[in-house]
């Protein structure tokens, strides 16, 4: 390809790109209401109650427990 081809071609590409940009202003959008709330924080207390027949169920499948805690492996892929 020849210089003037590549010429030629820049100044198709600008002119697009011109076009372009004079189109992109006549563009009008409505600015959005933003709200913003802080979140991610929990209130304190003591909590929900847990399901107690998942508990029974969870102790009764685990293999290895002491009381009320399941010992589990770990790191061990």
């Amino acid at each position: 390809m020849d210089e003037k081809k590549k010429e030629e071609i820049r100044k198709e590409a600008k002119e697009i790109l011109d076009n372009f940009a004079k189109a992109l202003d006549a563009v009008k959008i409505k600015e959005k209401d933003l709200k913003v709330e802080i979140g991610g924080f929990r209130e304190e207390g003591l909590g929900m109650e847990g399901n107690k027949e998942f508990r029974k169920r969870m102790f009764a499948n685990a293999k290895n427990k002491d009381k009320d805690f399941i010992i589990a492996e770990k790191k061990k892929w």
